[in-house]
């Protein structure tokens, strides 16, 4: 799928000078690809168990490996030479003060939870099929049982150049892929404790948030966040080109999705905090890998917020819908994953937003938490 960019607000010419360069490096295109629309389909999801069946809690009281993000007033929203069209109309937000863990949830963080509650999650189950065809266009027939076994979507990067209109070119679900075997059952995370977990579904994140006593950020505090203090940049360090000067996050560099030429020196995950922070102390706010945020997705939901004059705390619609997909419900994802260029989605912007559906695990998808300032 693609979406047309946003063109409703000017910008200063330095800005300007920004985006004509970004524009020159995408082949003066005018569209920017959705990276997590038009996923192979596995005829729908399974719903995950989300009981927590608790053997002890997590104690998160001293607020551990957490930071303060102070509240404040921003404008939320995309670029209009940069955003898609579901990024607009940029929107005035207040953010109360809150607490955010300063790196991804680690496969050692969840492995905690999993011992301590006996969850299993989303791409470790069986699919049910009775839950799988409410996402599916009615009449849809129900798939040969060889089909609903336990996988994940897993990436599979092709040997040349293809089309990005297609995600299916690089994306396969792999029977047994899940948390502990991110790319199926010959992969494991042996050694790998401070590496982010991911193909864990929104249920799944929100199952580890309860256990531990947080939950999963807004999109608001999200991208406020992600800010790290400075209003205007178009990035979590300010407005220098992801590819200029040093690494900066994990994210593609080469030609996607066939070569990769390592400039960060991961291919796929990097461990956590292997890049500066942010102005607030954040590591990871851009690239390594896609956040579940609280929200429901919808493309129109800024043209509501606008409306408000300055909204506070918005907590996201009370629906999803998605036009492309509208039998299936979608959360929103953040902060994009080793997988963005700009050649492609540029999701490690501040402002750019994805979608998922909420049941969906992905080798690139993981999250982090917040807690309220009470």
């Amino acid at each position: 799928m693609m979406l047309s960019l946003g063109g409703c607000h000017s910008k200063s010419q330095k800005n300007t000078e920004i985006h004509g360069q970004i524009t020159d490096k995408i082949g003066q295109t005018d569209t920017l690809s959705c990276c997590s629309s038009g996923l192979p389909s596995r005829f729908g999801g399974a719903k995950a168990d989300t009981t927590v069946h608790s053997k002890g809690s997590a104690n998160n009281s001293h607020k551990e490996d957490m930071v303060l993000i102070p509240g404040g007033n921003f404008v939320m929203g995309g670029d209009s030479l940069w955003g898609r069209s579901d990024e607009f109309p940029r929107h005035k937000v207040q953010v109360s003060s809150f607490y955010m863990d300063k790196h991804e949830v680690t496969n050692a963080q969840f492995r905690a939870f999993v011992q301590a509650t006996s969850y299993v999650t989303t791409a470790e189950r069986k699919p049910d099929w009775e839950e799988m065809k409410k996402q599916l266009p009615p009449g849809t027939s129900r798939p040969a049982d060889s089909l609903l076994i336990p996988a994940s979507l897993v990436f599979n990067p092709p040997s040349h150049p293809v089309p990005l209109n297609n995600v299916a070119a690089w994306w396969q679900w792999v029977a047994g892929a899940n948390w502990q075997h991110p790319q199926g059952m010959e992969c494991t995370i042996q050694g790998k404790d401070d590496y982010p977990v991911v193909q864990v579904s929104w249920e799944d994140a929100q199952a580890y948030a309860f256990w531990a006593g947080k939950r999963l950020p807004t999109e608001s505090e999200w991208e406020y966040a992600a800010r790290g203090g400075i209003p205007s940049g178009i990035y979590p360090w300010g407005n220098q080109l992801i590819d200029q000067g040093l690494p900066k996050g994990n994210t593609w560099q080469g030609h996607f999705p066939n070569e990769n030429i390592l400039k960060d020196k991961f291919y796929r995950l990097a461990p956590v905090m292997s890049y500066p922070p942010n102005g607030y102390g954040l590591f990871d706010m851009a690239g390594n890998i896609w956040e579940w945020c609280n929200d429901w997705y919808r493309p129109d939901y800024y043209l509501w917020c606008e409306k408000q004059g300055i909204i506070i705390n918005p907590q996201g619609p009370e629906k999803p819908f998605d036009p492309d997909e509208p039998y299936t419900p979608k959360r929103v994802v953040r902060g994009g994953s080793f997988l963005c260029t700009d050649q492609y989605c540029s999701g490690f912007r501040v402002s750019a937003r994805m979608k998922t559906s909420w049941d969906t695990s992905l080798e690139h998808t993981g999250f982090r938490c917040v807690v309220s300032v009470r």
